[in-house]
């Protein structure tokens, strides 16, 4: 199976601490951290961005030099992810007036009685469930983006497969926190259900990207050839998709 990891495709931004990630307990806390292992890396090195505290390390290094370096540190992590942590959006409330990203636009959410299903109207998502507290709707809107997202995700599928001669792919939605999509050597594509509320043109280059595995498993040149007859500036998708997908994924 083929995966877009970094440094082929970016992580994704980790708010809070995701249960399927990597973690160390450093004094009192439970810091989570994404980890990126490559070829040609060295050393075990450590950045907090945006997204996060992030471990990069050689492939061979073992997870005991990782648990060392991040201890041997372990005060510098703590202020920093504390720093990170405080910059983090609050809570959402799941209460009109609040927005939410849908293809790199935001929608407003008003909360109306009757109206049982979400519904787009002139940017705004009209949302009333029987039931209206919080956590039906928070839910209620989850379910309305994910079947968005399948939807699109497999017609864009459809067509780049279509352009390169292939059989239509299976598509299925992913909740990873640590990838964008995934193809499988059974020619099943899984796409993360998030990437709905990034622009467009980030969405045609993870589809590209996992379309293009259905011909080459693997990133030599040849991938990258094909993923350029389908998306011609697919670098350019892939560095602003890496560099700003932290200011789209609210949810």
């Amino acid at each position: 199976m083929s995966t877009t990891r970094l440094p082929l495709q970016p992580e994704l931004p980790l708010y809070g601490s995701p249960d399927d990630g990597p973690a160390i307990v450093l004094g009192d806390e439970r810091i989570a951290y994404t980890l990126r292992r490559t070829q040609r890396r060295r050393t075990i090195s450590l950045l907090i961005d945006e997204r996060g505290l992030r471990v990069a390390a050689p492939l061979k290094a073992s997870q005991q030099a990782i648990d060392a370096m991040l201890r041997e540190h372990a005060a510098w992590v703590i202020r920093k992810v504390r720093d990170w942590r405080r910059k983090q959006p609050p809570p959402r409330l799941w209460r009109s007036g609040e927005q939410i990203m849908l293809y790199g636009d935001p929608v407003t959410l008003e909360v109306i009685a009757g109206v049982p299903a979400p519904r787009l109207e002139n940017g705004r998502l009209l949302y009333g469930p029987a039931a209206p507290g919080p956590d039906n709707i928070e839910s209620g809107i989850h379910d309305w983006l994910k079947q968005q997202a399948l939807a699109l995700y497999t017609r864009r599928c459809h067509e780049f497969s279509s352009r390169l001669g292939l059989a239509a792919p299976t598509v299925r939605l992913s909740n990873a926190r640590t990838r964008w999509g995934s193809c499988h050597a059974s020619g099943r594509i899984s796409m993360n259900w998030r990437l709905v509320q990034t622009p467009m043109a980030w969405i045609d280059y993870v589809a590209a990207h996992e379309v293009a595995h259905l011909r080459q498993m693997n990133h030599s040149p040849a991938f990258w050839k094909t993923v350029g007859e389908l998306v011609a500036d697919y670098a350019e998708r892939r560095a602003a998709l890496r560099r700003e997908a932290h200011r789209y994924l609210l949810l």
